[in-house]
């Protein structure tokens, strides 16, 4: 007779990653700081990086506040992502009855922090990791920022494996596309430009090999041919803001074309998975100002993937094969060559969004801002 227990039941432990936003209007100072304080926002050195962002928070947060007034005070992004949490946690247990599954919430710049987590994970003490951004599109502003900060704060030993990418995610694609068809029917299948809004990113980002731009545009065509023949899209990038070239044509740029050739936008918030401030106060309160002061004659939005069951079953299935992967990777095809600080290759090196700090006072990121 074998001394052997029972077969140890294996514990996993998923992470996932977002930026973040203020709880309260006491919190949106202190959020601000901590944002404009990641080198990965600001390349200067620390002596400088830091008053710098203080200031930053303090030149900010009165504008910011109002805007979080009007959801309420604060940003709703961390209860839904608990939400993604509970119901992507469901979904795995279900596929796998065997293992013990616990998905765990990092948020980039407030609460609960990576250290945070990384400590509630370490008492966990799980035999695998899979470390999930909700960005669906890599960048080294974010994903990247988010798994530097990561490494930084876990002390365990449990392996580890992490998705960098997961734009053209079958599930993510089916969630955007079912939430544009709703959209538009509820509307009365009104003639409109779809509108594949992502937030903006310096140029000079792009141009150094970061993949943003060229997942969003693969996404785009991916949800556009899902839709069919005879949708009028255009991709445009929001929340741009001070001097340095951005990303283009800029979602208000977009909206006011459409409404000088008569047509009607819909727009949906592609590089989003949560409603946050860009999407509740940006685009359905100031670029739906925009479009009316355009004669744009109707102005729809697609809601967020959210926990619609595409996505979640989507997600679900890209942790899976990350498990069976092991190390770091996209769920799908990686980067052409040319870019360079591709998630799965190429960005242990991540370069500050503005190097030297001398525009600092202009700068965003995704998020809230």
């Amino acid at each position: 007779m074998s001394d052997a227990g029972p077969p140890k039941t294996p514990r996993v432990a998923v992470v996932l990653f977002n930026l973040g936003g203020p709880d309260g209007p006491k919190a949106v100072r202190p959020f601000l700081e901590n944002l404009f304080s990641d080198p990965a926002i600001i390349g200067a050195p620390w002596i400088i990086r830091r008053p710098l962002a203080a200031l930053i928070a303090r030149l900010r947060a009165r504008s910011a506040i109002a805007n979080y007034a009007v959801m309420g005070g604060g940003s709703p992004i961390l209860g839904q992502t608990f939400q993604q949490a509970e119901a992507l946690r469901a979904r795995l247990a279900a596929d796998r009855p065997d293992a013990q599954i616990k998905v765990f919430v990092a948020m980039r710049y407030w609460n609960p922090t990576t250290e945070e987590t990384a400590r509630a994970v370490e008492a966990f003490a799980p035999d695998e990791i899979v470390l999930t951004p909700l960005y669906p599109q890599f960048s080294t502003t974010t994903t990247a920022s988010s798994f530097k900060a990561w490494r930084g704060a876990y002390k365990g030993t449990s392996v580890s494996r992490a998705i960098c990418c997961w734009h053209d995610n079958a599930g993510l694609i089916e969630g955007h596309a079912h939430q544009i068809e709703r959209t538009w029917e509820a509307a009365g299948r009104p003639k409109v430009r779809l509108l594949f809004s992502a937030h903006g990113l310096p140029e000079k980002i792009a141009a150094d090999g970061d993949p943003y731009q060229w997942q969003i545009e693969q996404m785009s065509a991916r949800i556009a041919m899902r839709l069919g023949d005879g949708w009028d899209w255009k991709i445009c990038y929001q929340s741009r803001v001070g001097p340095l070239k951005w990303l283009g044509p800029s979602t208000p740029d977009a909206i006011a074309e459409a409404g000088r050739e008569g047509l009607g936008v819909l727009i949906d918030p592609i590089a989003f998975v949560s409603e946050h401030i860009e999407t509740l106060v940006e685009l359905d309160r100031d670029y739906a100002n925009l479009a009316r002061a355009a004669n744009v004659p109707i102005y729809l939005r697609a809601p967020v993937v959210g926990v619609s069951a595409p996505f979640i079953d989507g997600l679900a299935g890209a942790v899976q094969k990350a498990v069976a992967r092991g190390g770091v990777g996209p769920d799908g095809a990686l980067c052409p060559a040319n870019l360079t600080r591709c998630g799965a290759t190429g960005f242990e090196n991540i370069p500050p969004l503005y190097g030297d700090g001398g525009l600092a006072c202009s700068a965003k990121t995704g998020g809230e801002v």
